[in-house]
Formats: structure tokens, sequence, C-alpha cells
């Protein structure tokens, strides 16, 4: 009985010792994906489509599906209404969003031109400055040269736009968000959706004859197919957006995590991506910010791409970066201010996407005006326009524009151009009526114009003189 007695007392320890050691193995398991020390300052994550038409997100007022996920983040962020690019084309649109610059400034004022690589710096070197880590998954367009863009790369999706599929994984994701004893991080997520050629997710769930067009399209059975192909990569969009945000949360870092969704330039339709209407420059933005950015707002603060590097310099405790073209918002995120630009501009230069065709732009809250730099001249662009191409939408629509006058209009509309156009963005959202010709906006012509030539001045734009061929030698030379 002593013996038994004094085992009692020895028992219970053992006992208790098995026990602790299997709580904390438990805990171990359960918390393995979680990061071992939570950084002091937020991390970033920015999520960004390739050549989206954000109004056929259903937050922003699309019909044709319910971009669920999309949506949940703007019912509980900021909903940017206003979110302009200023060159609807990728590289141009990428390079100022990690640069902060206007496309004279930076380099890449024409599709696939690289970045002037003397001295340039992205967001790259800003945040890691601030003690952040920069990564980058996915489509890699202005990615190099790596003096400018030290991205570290992530594996997990597509960087290939035009690949046959958008397959991706998010095990080197999880890998990177839950990197031991690491500094936060800002992680851009590149998606390849919904860029053509269109060959990923299922179209058969959109009905063709029930798809809603833009009313700059014309309206034919193939146009119809085409956009229901566009619209399931819409969908593999919005599934992307939810599963990485399914990710944070399963991590752990869903409440100490700046979640921003970018919508790029539009789509590769014509009136779309290369041209300066907004269906090819105006994009989308929502910002999610947990206990800094109230949920389910919505603002019509006129932003730029070239705003969002200052904007993440300011949310990590730097000072504003001299000689920038953009400006931080973080008042409009925390409510301290409902307006940040009173203009957006915009630049379009056509080489290597066809024949050179320089038009420049400026916008407010009202009135957008064009200026087309070589009106004389056709606007073409190889991969749309292309006459041998039997095949082609474009070309079934010039056919019909023969007997139609509707048809002819919005042909007319992408191919043959005034010298300026001026738009009304309330009355004529779709930028169908050119109002510039009438005597009474006199005016508001030459006051815009006014204001977009001071600009080209500042920008060391010399408009028309500059959209031509650049031997890859001189690449770096202005």
């Amino acid at each position: 009985m002593k013996i038994k007695s004094k085992l009692l007392p020895l028992c219970a320890v053992i006992a208790l010792l098995i026990s602790a050691q299997s709580f904390t193995k438990n805990n171990t398991e359960d918390n393995q994906d979680k990061p071992q020390v939570k950084p002091s300052k937020p991390n970033i994550v920015i999520i960004m489509s390739d050549d989206l038409d954000s109004r056929q997100l259903s937050c922003y007022g699309g019909k044709n599906l319910q971009t669920t996920n999309i949506d949940a983040l703007a019912a509980e962020g900021m909903k940017f209404q206003q979110t302009m690019c200023s060159e609807a084309m990728c590289v141009p649109t990428r390079a100022s969003l990690f640069t902060g610059l206007y496309p004279m400034r930076h380099g890449s004022f024409q599709n696939h031109k690289p970045v002037y690589d003397t001295g340039l710096q992205s967001i790259c070197q800003y945040l890691k400055a601030q003690d952040y880590r920069v990564a980058l998954t996915g489509k890699d367009h202005s990615t190099k040269p790596q003096s400018v863009f030290p991205f570290e790369i992530v594996k997990g999706f597509q960087k290939d736009c035009v690949s046959p599929n958008d397959d991706y994984q998010l095990d080197s994701i999880r890998s990177y968000i839950t990197r031991k004893n690491a500094d936060p991080f800002c992680l851009f997520i590149m998606s390849i959706n919904p860029h053509a050629p269109w060959v990923s997710g299922d179209a058969s769930e959109f009905d063709p004859d029930k798809v809603i067009l833009p009313a700059h399209m014309v309206d034919t059975k193939s146009v119809r197919a085409i956009y229901c192909k566009y619209l399931a990569e819409v969908r593999r969009l919005d599934n992307q957006v939810g599963d990485v945000r399914k990710l944070l949360k399963e991590t752990g870092q869903d409440e100490n995590t700046i979640f921003i969704f970018l919508g790029e330039q539009g789509p590769q339709f014509p009136g779309g991506k290369w041209t300066l209407y907004d269906n090819g420059l105006r994009s989308s933005m929502i910002v999610k910010w947990p206990g800094k950015v109230k949920a389910n707002v919505t603002t019509d603060a006129i932003v730029q791409y070239e705003d969002i590097t200052p904007t993440l310099v300011d949310i990590a405790g730097g000072k504003a970066i001299k000689d920038l073209d953009g400006r931080s918002f973080l008042n409009v995120l925390t409510g301290k201010s409902n307006s940040h630009r009173t203009e957006a501009f915009g630049i379009h230069n056509n080489i290597p996407e066809g024949t050179p065709y320089p038009m420049r732009s400026v916008r407010d809250q009202r009135y957008k005006l064009v200026m087309n730099l070589l009106s004389d001249q056709p606007y073409y662009i190889k991969y749309m326009m292309n006459p041998a191409n039997k095949n082609s939408y474009w070309n079934e629509w010039v056919s019909l524009s023969d007997s139609s006058a509707k048809v002819k209009y919005l042909v007319d509309r992408i191919t043959t151009r005034p010298r300026v156009e001026l738009y009304d963005l309330q009355k004529d959202p779709d930028e169908l009526n050119n109002i510039a010709g009438d005597g009474k906006n006199e005016q508001l012509v030459n006051g815009y114009e006014t204001k977009l030539k001071k600009w080209m001045e500042q920008q060391g734009d010399e408009g028309a003189a500059v959209d031509h061929v650049y031997p890859k030698k001189n690449r770096n030379q202005r």
C-alpha cells in the first residue's frame, strides 16, 4: 500500500506531462501554417486581373454574372468608382502601378516597351526601406529589369497571359505568407484572367441569347458566343479571389492584411483596351483593411494607378517620395477626405499593336476630352482588325456596316476619328455622342485642351512624335 501511495503522485506527474506534450503537438499542428511572429505593420495582398471590363462585376452593376467573391470583398471594404489607368495596355499600366510614374516618365509608353533602367526605382525598393518583403506571382509583365523590379518571384499563378490554361496552386503562396520570423509582406497576385484567348472556364454557364453586350459593340451571334467565353474567365477570376481570401483566413492572416483588388485596363474588344474610352481606361479597385477602412462604402474620388505605390508607402510608414506623379490617397481610405484628383490623364501610343495612332485625354467627374493626334490616319489594331482573318468578328462588323447605319456608326467610331472628342460622362457614359463639334461647347473644349497640353509639356510628351518603333539598343534613351 505504501508503494502504491508513493506511485500515485508520480503517475499524476507523468499523466500531466503526456497531456502537455499532446496539447503542444496538437497546438503545433493546428498552427503550423500560421506565422510565428505577427508583424506590427499590416501585410498587403494585391490581386490584379488582366483586361477586365469592370462593369461586368456585379458589385459594379454587371448583370451577366454574380461575382460572389469580389462582391463579398466590396461588402467588407471600400469600392472605388473612379479608378483610372493612364494607358489602357498591360505593360504601361503595370509599370505605372509599380513606379508611381506616368508612362512618358517611366519609359513604358508603348506596350511591351521596357522602362528606363537608369536609376528608376519601384515599389520593391520603396517598401523594402520600410522593412517589407515584396513578392509577385503570376503574370510577369513589368518585372524586368531586376535592377528596377527586384520582386521575389513566388510560384503559383500562371505567368503567360496567352497560355492555353490558367491553372494555379496556392502551396508556394502559403509558404511565403507563413514564413517564420519574417518581415511583413506585400504580395502581388497577377491573374491572367480574363485576357484573350478566352479558353479557360465554362462558357456553357452563359446563354448567348441572354448576355447583355456593352452598348458600343455590334450585336451579332458570333460576338455573343465570344462574350460568353470572356465571361467564363471573369468567373475564373472571381473564384481566384475567393481562394486567396480563404487562404488568408486559414493561415490567420486575414485580420492583419490589407486586401486590394484591381481590375487593370479594359477588355480586348473594339472600344476597350488600346483606346482612351472608359471601357479601356476605367478600372476597378476594392480595398479591405480591417479596423481602418469602413465596410461597404463607395467613393467617387478620382484616383489613378500612379497613386497606388505612394499610398502603400504611406500605409507602411514611409515619407512621401519626391518627383512621383502619383500621390497617396490614404485620407480617402480612412474617411478623412472624399476627393483626391480633380482630373485624370490618359495616353495611347499604338506601336507595336498597330500603325501609329497616338491619342491623349483628360477627364474629370463630368467630361472627357480626347485628342487624336493623327486623326487623318485610320486607327488599326492588328490583333482585332486584320482583314486576312476571315473569321474575325471585326470583319463581320465591317461587312454589316454596308447595310446598317447603326453598325457603320459603331465601326467608324473606332476607325475614323475626329481630331477632338468631347463626352458628357454623366449623360453619355458609353461615350457614343461626341459633342465637341457643338458650338456651345467651344469654351469647354478649349479649356480641356489647355489642361491637356500643359500636362503633356510637364511630362516631356512630344505627342505624335513619340509613337514610332524604338530599336532595342536605344530602349533606355529618351
